[in-house]
């Protein structure tokens, strides 16, 4: 499965006024294309802590203390505010467990939908124009040394046919844009009818001929060069539509209602027309400019140009992309080859009791500007832990050397002012001044998270060569072609107010909100909860993310709704392919949406694995306590009620945080913090009970009642 994100060793920390609180303490996990990954726990565990660390919205007294969150060749805790407007909203999308914190109170609902679409379209095609040079000047770099530099005319044909490429790429985007205009029109004209056939239902007064001009405009306008957006049912309504003006101010309503249904149906059978494959009829029409086509369908149409592309053009230009592509990953292994033995040394050097700052800044610099070189950026894929190494190096050096400095300077500052108080008060003063506790760099844990990144590096480094030049060669050149027909569509990506605007209100009656038309003209105080959270998920998918944080998306409504809201999100994921992060404190919302499922408690991930499993097989007391007070209209035993409190993480416990709470607890639970134990390939607790000499203690009877239970019925159920 592909790995959408990857966070690595988390370390989250905040300044208060008590000092320094461990909210997020070394955390990892992956999430996958397609998956519903469920983080479970109490309020305080930092679960939303968490959340908001990956989409770039923590507190201003936060503290990254290490790890790494990987998306897209990026890590998101390194890369500056202007790059995270690139992803946030647009490639990450969230939503809150108020829907009032997401929606401005005096802005339209329409006017919220439609503001971000056309930001996010102008964001999109200045980098799809970025992305496209950046890959061809790759490949044409990579071509011309396979070819050497002896070859000047076998270097002058290669780059000929690429600049061919190019250019019908060029008129692609040409041809693509027309039909865009073309489409936004078609969008509009429906809107306009809809808008028109609205208000002569609610018998309010339209001026007929004026709108029925506006429609013949639109319909000429939404007519396409080479093929016709419009049908041949769409020129007979427009003579309809040219008798009806004839009548000026003497159009009969019943008439004009008649012809508008009848466009209505013709514009939404059109709309949904197959869309041409402007990638090879950009080609035919570089080489063929002045035959025209119009009359063949869009099956015909297709099928003949990209004949005519493989057969005079892509079977000659995909040996030559194959040339580049291997060249790129062989340059690439041989340079990774030369970086593992420095990287190993370097790391052996990082476990060093005391570390010179000149020598490892010096050695990483090294090994970072090789990495850089190493990465081979023809690839379409993209290894974050080589994309990231450098600045996750770098930030992780900069936290320990700043500890070294400044950890000193901070203990003297407290010392002084806590010889100061301790002075007023002895002589029976009560200062009017709080004492603030140093701010210190955990020179211990800053000196392991540098470790863990070049680990992750010499890991990273390992994997790579085992596959050495091994790859699916003609898988590799489609991935770039198709990466080229991608980014040239995006450079004509259309969103102008009308198609904003279509686009909203479809967003709207697909995530359940009744009569968009109206709808889309209101404030959120004249929504429902449920409706306003339906219109911040609208929002949320308005730039089609690939991941969907969900921060207790359900707390705030009731149970119905809760359940309206789930089956949505559930429905939305399938339906788009999303990612979705589901943040709860409550095991059973995620019981029936979540493939996997972390349980945090205080700041650590405790327990990890599939759904199934946590459920039927859990293995951690905290994952036994959360269950056992799960509501259950089958249970008889009384539900179980989890003693005592939370720590505080201002002063983490030394040994494993729910030892306090725990009634299972053993003495190594104070002393000693678990590793994560294996139970299966998907699954892993953190509890000493899994320890092969630990005493055997079972699941809690309400917890095996309840699977016995659930079992039953689901063999009756098979049965029948």
């Amino acid at each position: 499965m592909e790995k959408k994100l990857e966070v690595k060793n988390l370390q989250i920390a905040f300044r208060t006024q008590g000092g320094i609180l461990k909210a997020v303490r070394d955390i990892s996990f992956d999430l996958y294309r397609g998956e519903t990954f469920a983080i479970v726990g109490e309020s305080g565990s930092g679960k939303s802590v968490t959340s908001k660390a990956i989409i770039g919205i923590l507190a201003g007294n936060s503290i990254v203390e290490g790890g790494e969150i990987l998306y897209d060749g990026q890590d998101l805790l390194k890369i500056t505010e202007d790059d995270f407007h690139k992803i946030r909203g647009d490639k990450i999308a969230m939503i809150f467990q108020d829907p009032l914190s997401s929606l401005n109170p005096i802005m339209r609902v329409g006017q919220q939908l439609t503001e971000a679409m056309i930001l996010k379209t102008r964001t999109s095609r200045r980098n799809a124009r970025h992305n496209f040079n950046l890959k061809i000047k790759l490949l044409n770099k990579h071509v011309d040394q396979v070819t050497g530099a002896e070859n000047p005319e076998a270097i002058k044909k290669n780059k000929e046919v690429i600049d061919t490429f190019n250019n019908f790429c060029v008129e692609q985007t040409k041809l693509e844009r027309v039909y865009n205009e073309a489409m936004a029109e078609l969008i509009g004209l429906q809107l306009t009818i809809d808008n028109l056939l609205f208000l002569i239902e609610k018998k309010q007064k339209v001026d007929l001929v004026k709108e029925i001009r506006e429609i013949l405009r639109s319909i000429k306008a939404s007519t396409h060069a080479y093929v016709l957006v419009t049908s041949e049912d769409l020129v007979s309504i427009q003579q309809d539509l040219t008798n009806l003006l004839k009548l000026g101010k003497k159009i009969l309503v019943a008439d004009a209602v008649e012809v508008l249904k009848k466009l209505s149906k013709i514009v939404n059978e059109t709309a949904l027309k197959q869309k041409p494959n402007y990638f090879t009829l950009g080609y035919y029409v570089m080489k063929n400019p002045s035959t025209d086509v119009s009359s063949m369908s869009i099956n015909e149409l297709d099928a003949m140009t990209k004949e005519y592309l493989d057969t005079n053009f892509l079977n000659n230009f995909k040996e030559i992309v194959g040339q580049g592509i291997l060249n790129a990953l062989q340059k690439s292994i041989t340079l990774k080859a030369s970086i593992i033995e420095k990287a190993k040394v370097y790391l052996e050097y990082l476990k060093s009791d005391t570390l010179d700052r000149k020598v490892t800044y010096e050695q990483g610099k090294e090994i970072s500007t090789l990495v850089n070189e190493a990465i081979n950026r023809l690839s379409t894929k993209k290894n974050s832990t080589e994309y990231s190494f450098a600045s996750a190096l770098r930030t992780s050096l900069n936290t320990y050397f700043r500890g070294v400095v400044h950890n000193p300077i901070e203990q003297r500052k407290f010392d002084r002012a806590n010889a100061k108080y301790q002075a007023l008060t002895r002589i029976g003063k009560t200062p009017d001044w709080k004492l603030k506790p140093p701010v210190l760099v955990d020179l211990e844990l800053a000196q392991k998270n540098i470790c863990q990144v070049v680990s992750a590096l010499i890991k990273s480094l390992d994997n790579d060569l085992a596959c050495g030049d091994q790859c699916n060669l003609p898988q590799e050149v489609l991935n770039l072609i198709d990466f080229f027909k991608d980014e040239a569509s995006k450079l004509v990506s259309q969103m102008t107010m009308k198609m904003a605007k279509a686009k909203a209100l479809k967003l709207l009656e697909e995530v359940g909100i009744p009569e968009p038309t109206i709808r889309y003209n209101q404030y959120p105080f004249e929504f429902s909860g449920g409706m306003r959270q339906r219109i911040v998920i609208a929002i949320a998918l308005s730039a089609n993310p690939d991941i969907l944080i969900c921060d207790e998306p359900t707390t705030a409504l009731d149970v119905t709704i809760q359940s309206q809201i789930l089956e949505l999100i559930n429905k939305l994921k399938a339906e788009r392919d999303l990612s979705v992060i589901f943040i709860t404190h409550n095991l059973g919302v995620v019981a029936n949406m979540a493939d996997r499922v972390a349980v945090m408690y205080a700041g650590k991930i405790v327990e990890f694995g599939k759904t199934e499993e946590v459920f039927y097989d859990p293995r951690h007391p905290y994952t036994w306590a959360l269950l056992c007070s799960m509501p259950d209209i089958n249970t008889k035993e009384r539900l179980e009620a989890i003693p005592g409190t939370p720590p505080n993480m201002i002063f983490p416990p030394k040994g494993d945080a729910f030892a306090a709470r725990n009634k299972y607890a053993l003495e190594i639970d104070f002393e000693l913090q678990p590793p994560l134990f294996e139970v299966t390939e998907s699954h892993y607790a953190a509890t000493w009970l899994l320890h092969p000499n630990a005493p055997k203690v079972e699941t809690p009877k309400i917890i095996r009642d309840r699977i016995a239970r659930i079992n039953e019925e689901i063999a009756k159920n098979e049965q029948h």
